[in-house]
């Protein structure tokens, strides 16, 4: 277990971070090191939650070699589960959510605690990529939902939540869905239902990390099947399967994508493929388990009928 802090002021810090991780010991290790380097590092907490790491004791070292962090163990359940247990076990009156492959830059706590300060409900930084065609597509494709019109107050309508903040109380009205197994689709869905409350989530363009992605182009594609995955999920999520973006939407996806490179371009139009694959395979599995279900009812009831109500004689 990792050292726990000693709380500033009257009797808790103000800010906890909290970093969800699974098996990237060199990446969390360059996360902690960011973390404490914040401007307001006297004023909050490090929550790093391991997800189920086959390496638990080498993501414990790391923990406890980083001053002011405490260290959660599950046995795995996703980053909505990560993100939630770490947020429960969290002392500071706001919350700033980051990743583990994420370099927060010096004052991105400090500028999320102020934006939350000034009576913003949840606020969301800029995430930069570290470069390359593929996590610049990837970053591109991850950031396209908050293009999309509002539904509420506030100046977004979705950010990821490796740079996002809230304070306590909005946490506790809007936790993550953990029916969500991994990292796609339940951050939207968090962001949905936080409009839907009528709370505000606000941009705050000077809290910025840095998103180190490592990426193959096969990993790219797997990552943006995942994506379909998660987003039937969202969609269907109240029962009723939500409306499409208009086509105009990936056609100006596509379009930033070739305004930054061919490459880019070429891979932000292929990831569209990809992501409609994995919405399709999530929707046949979905039907797959509803027939089963369906079937075995029918099954139950028509054994219950045929089971006679009392002996008869022959």
């Amino acid at each position: 277990m990792a050292n726990d802090i000693e709380a500033t002021g009257p009797g808790r810090p103000l800010i906890s971070v909290i970093v969800p991780t699974r098996d990237r010991p060199r990446a969390l290790t360059h996360c902690l090191a960011s973390v404490a380097a914040q401007t307001v590092i006297d004023r909050l907490e490090v929550i790093v939650v391991d997800d189920g790491s086959l390496g638990a004791a080498k993501i414990a070292s790391i923990a406890a070699s980083s001053g002011r962090t405490r260290l959660i163990r599950r046995d795995g359940g996703g980053p909505a589960a990560a993100r939630n247990a770490g947020a429960r076990a969290a002392r500071g009156s706001f919350l700033c959510f980051t990743d583990d492959d994420c370099a927060p830059l010096t004052d991105w706590a400090e500028r999320l605690a102020g934006a939350l300060e000034d009576g913003a409900d949840a606020a969301a930084g800029v995430t930069l990529s570290a470069g390359g065609a593929l996590a610049d597509a990837s970053e591109l494709i991850a950031h396209a939902p908050a293009g999309l019109p509002l539904e509420g107050g506030g100046d977004l309508p979705f950010a990821p939540t490796n740079n996002i903040a809230c304070a306590r109380n909005v946490f506790q009205a809007i936790q993550f869905d953990e029916s969500f197994p991994g990292p796609a689709g339940e951050d939207r869905d968090w962001c949905a239902r936080l409009a839907l409350a009528g709370y505000a989530l606000r941009s705050e363009p000077r809290a910025c990390v840095v998103h180190h992605q490592v990426l193959t182009f096969g990993g790219f594609l797997r990552q943006q099947f995942g994506y379909g995955q998660g987003a039937y999920r969202f969609r269907r999520r109240s029962g009723e399967l939500r409306r499409f973006e208009p086509p105009s939407f990936y056609a100006a996806l596509v379009r930033r994508g070739f305004s930054q490179s061919l490459g880019v371009g070429l891979l932000v139009a292929g990831a569209q493929l990809a992501t409609a694959a994995g919405f399709a395979f999530a929707w046949a599995a979905q039907r797959r388990t509803s027939r089963s279900v369906t079937v075995a009812s029918s099954a139950s009831t028509t054994g219950a009928d045929e089971s006679p109500g009392r002996s008869e004689r022959p």
